[in-house]
């Protein structure tokens, strides 16, 4: 054979060619590494992504110089070579050379009807993908003998091109790569590997390799073998074999044979012991060496085995966790190897019931993923119908336009939520995380008819009431009917994985968790506390809401605190919950936050019903109502100013966080409660509510002769509370930035109606994405990091975190580490995600400091 110089854009593939996933892609790389292994690869040659190009741009290389590289006569196959096999690429073309001639001489060795199928098939493969010709007029006779159909084929190609079958191998090789080249240059191409998370400018490599025959007068055939599951990552030898056939055609013909002895029919291993058994010494040198579980295809050539090629296992979310476990487990790579090969977002598909990637999907409506899972259940408008439809022992898929913290009763019987409008930090989002529900938000082509009791899709359908839908939150889609769904799966695996995640992280996570349910959650996945625990949730309990309307109307202080006395014992017994179930750990919990028209009925039907609980007249119920109404009431009387108007409610809620203190500490772990005031933007306001809560705490101590500690800090939502974060610093033990309020004033946008715009602003390139979805780092990110520089240096002790919605985020924890923050908050769910994120920008070396 010719010897190859070194080329840039072709080189022939052995042990020291100068060879790389990045030039040449990921397949050519890895038959390097099988011919280093001693693997019986067949001859290769490759072509780099810039000789790909080239030949796009008609600029072809050395065709007489590739065929050099190959014993003459010898047929050949193309093969796509992208940086990552998940890209895709054109599909391999097999038997290029093949000619009347080779058709002649294959035929004197491997007989006539053979020769005459490897020369059809090329035929067809050529007309169809190469020259682009009608697939119909290139459909072989299947009740014709295989000289019969190679015949009318070639006959055809004659009748469409006015010319005979191209005879030359150069020929041939050069339009392969000429179609192959420009098929992953065109725009379909591009979109779809795009799609798949490639850059648009992705190369494509090809390897031109001698045909390993698979056919022939004594045993031939070709197969795939792995030695894993690629549902469960459970040890297993899978794969199939057949006789007389090539490439991964054992894959899709029913007559191919089992790998392993089975009573269900002949296997490889009864036919050809000593090659099944070469292929298992082969698998476990590659998994060694290669570090990594690999799909082996193969061709069996008159009883010898050749390595076509091995790539990746393909693999679900479970079994990529298991996989990178066992084989740190067994020294072929270290755990950090192993976390970092785990995406974090195979992660959270394990800890929610998915829908089954076969099943059919009728769907009805796209909307944002805001929570992901999957459940099925009976269309229902309002929580009271949810409610009812839980208490039959049916499941309900609660619809609305937007949900409201009243509407929490129906979400905790729900099977998951979808609103017509909203983002991905909305109120239905933010409660659909932390509950674990699936949900969809901004679904705007969807409309509610409630009147006729329907639903109507985008094509027009009409899904009534007590129907079943399925809702695919990990997508954002609403399906019709019920899809078929697999359960979660956080096996042992995972487990381990997170441990040994928590050995390399250098931040800690939290959980943002409102209930008892919430902190369970939270504990299960193993946060490191409680980061937010937003109080009013607390309040749409049973009759809490009754309790709150009677407050809201209270007239007076003391008519407001002796409402509250009744909530007291309540608000106690919840804190006394999560400090019970927490042990010690951290609980932050914001005092109130939401404006009080929140708890206020608005239809015509609730105001009726308060008036009667209140023994009111209606008329006068709805003035106090439309009284209290704002304009704006996310920038109105809530929060801390709530807190400094209407004192009465942070002195209940600071004496309930006492109690259960005192009351923790005489059976349990001590707790240090950390109490969060919200929306704060002035250091007076921290001053003035401080003073309250400490007196509040030096009471409870007398009253319950216990003593006890507590942090006091401040939620840092507003730009101006970033701007003043040094004069707050100074009477707050921490800075929690919430980054969900902090977006929202910082590009003044509201985050339930910035759907409606946001999809065309992220494809214009107005921003990057969704800065609700991904954390800006960039405006919101400069208000944070000056937030934090002024605090610390006015209180350099202060501890800092996020416990917005973007805290389970990769790039909202890489930020964190940047700046040195103590931990991030997120919903329950997305704690072992944020786990095994934050371990990964460890090892990766992200910026940040190290704990100790």
């Amino acid at each position: 054979m010719q010897q190859f110089p070194i080329f840039d854009e072709v080189t022939p593939i052995t042990p020291t060619a100068r060879m790389s996933a990045a030039v040449h892609g990921g397949r050519a790389k890895c038959l390097q590494r099988l011919i280093r292994l001693d693997f019986p690869v067949p001859a290769t040659v490759a072509l780099s992504f810039d000789a790909i190009r080239g030949i796009a741009r008609g600029r072809m290389p050395d065709i007489a110089a590739i065929l050099a590289a190959f014993e003459p006569g010898r047929l050949l196959s193309v093969r796509p070579s992208s940086q990552d096999p998940d890209w895709g690429g054109p599909g391999a073309v097999l038997n290029i050379g093949m000619s009347d001639a080779a058709h002649a001489r294959l035929s004197r060795t491997i007989g006539a009807a053979a020769a005459s199928r490897l020369y059809l098939r090329f035929v067809q493969t050529y007309a169809v993908h190469v020259a682009r010709l009608d697939p119909e007029t290139f459909e072989p006779d299947a009740g014709a003998p295989p000289e019969a159909a190679l015949a009318a084929l070639l006959s055809a190609w004659e009748a469409e091109t006015d010319e005979p079958f191209p005879q030359d191998p150069g020929v041939q090789l050069a339009e392969v790569l000429r179609s192959m080249a420009r098929a992953w240059e065109g725009t379909t191409a591009r979109l779809l590997r795009q799609a798949k998370g490639a850059p648009a400018d992705a190369g494509l490599g090809l390897v031109v390799q001698e045909m390993a025959m698979g056919v022939g007068p004594d045993e031939s055939g070709s197969g795939v073998i792995q030695f894993v599951d690629g549902a469960s990552g459970q040890p297993q030898v899978t794969g199939r074999y057949l006789s007389q056939s090539q490439g991964r055609d054992a894959l899709s013909e029913a007559r191919a044979i089992y790998l392993t002895r089975d009573e269900r029919g002949p296997s490889l291993e009864d036919i050809c012991p000593a090659i099944f058994d070469e292929l298992h010494r082969l698998g476990r040198i590659g998994r060694r060496r290669l570090r990594e579980e690999m799909q082996i295809e193969f061709t069996v050539e008159a009883e010898r085995l050749r390595i076509l090629d091995a790539v990746r296992v393909q693999r679900s979310s479970r079994a990529a966790v298991r996989i990178a476990v066992d084989l740190a487990e067994d020294g072929v790579i270290d755990r950090a190897d192993a976390i970092c090969r785990v995406d974090p977002n195979e992660i959270s598909e394990l800890l929610h019931r998915q829908v089954d990637a076969g099943a059919h999907r009728d769907l009805l409506v796209r909307g944002i993923a805001a929570s992901p899972g999957a459940a099925a259940g009976r269309l229902c408008f309002t929580a009271a119908e949810a409610q009812a439809c839980a208490a039959r022992g049916e499941e309900a898929i609660l619809v609305r336009r937007e949900t409201t913290p009243e509407d929490i009763r129906g979400m905790n019987v729900a099977r998951a939520v979808v609103t017509l409008r909203g983002g991905v930090t909305s109120h239905a989002a933010v409660i659909g995380r932390g509950l674990g529900l699936p949900c969809v938000v901004g679904a705007s082509d969807l409309a509610i008819d409630r009147r006729a009791g329907v639903i109507v899709a985008p094509d027009g359908r009409r899904i009534a009431e007590g129907e079943i839908v399925t809702v695919d939150g990990t997508r954002g889609e609403v399906l019709a009917g019920e899809a078929a769904t697999v359960e979660a799966a956080l096996h042992d695996s995972v487990r381990t994985l997170l441990g040994w995640a928590d050995g390399f992280r250098d931040i800690g996570i939290r959980a943002n968790a409102d209930t008892p349910r919430d902190a369970q959650t939270a504990r299960n996945f193993a946060a490191e506390g409680i980061g937010l625990c937003r109080t009013e949730h607390m309040f749409f309990e049973g009759d809490r809401i009754g309790l709150m309307r009677e407050m809201i109307f209270a007239e007076e202080p003391d008519d407001r605190r002796a409402v509250l006395d009744r909530l007291l014992p309540l608000q106690r017994a919840d804190f006394a919950a999560l400090f019970d179930i927490m042990a010690g750990q951290p609980v932050t919990i914001r005092l109130f936050d939401p404006p009080l028209h929140e708890f206020l009925p608005a239809d015509k039907q609730g105001l009726r019903e308060l008036a009667e609980t209140l023994s009111l007249p209606v008329p006068e119920v709805s003035a106090r109502v439309e009284a209290l109404s704002e304009y704006n009431p996310m920038l109105g009387m809530r929060g801390v100013r709530l807190g400094v108007t209407v004192p009465e409610i942070y002195e209940m809620q600071a004496r309930a966080i006492f109690e259960a203190t005192a009351e923790t500490a005489r059976h349990g772990d001590p707790v240090v409660p950390e109490i969060m005031i919200p929306l704060v933007s002035a250091m007076r306001e921290v001053e003035l509510v401080k003073a309250r809560i400490d007196a509040v705490a030096a009471s409870t101590r007398a009253m319950t002769g216990v003593d006890f500690d507590y942090r006091l800090g401040v939620m840092v939502e507003t730009p101006r509370a970033c701007l003043r974060a040094g004069d707050i610093a100074e009477h707050a033990a921490f800075l929690s930035f919430g980054t969900n309020d902090l977006t929202q004033m910082t590009y003044g946008l509201s985050r339930d109606d910035a759907g409606r715009f946001m999809s065309a602003y992220v494809r214009e390139g107005v921003y990057e994405e969704d800065p609700f979805h991904l954390l800006d780092t960039e405006g919101v990110g400069e208000l944070i990091r000056m937030g934090a520089e002024r605090g610390r240096a006015r209180s350099p002790g202060v501890t800092l975190s996020i416990c917005g919605e973007h805290g389970g985020s990769r790039r909202a924890i890489a930020f964190s580490r940047e700046l040195g923050f103590d931990y991030v908050s997120c919903s329950p769910f997305r704690v072992p995600v944020a786990r095994l994120a934050a371990a990964q920008l460890a090892i990766l070396g992200g910026d940040g400091p190290a704990r100790g």
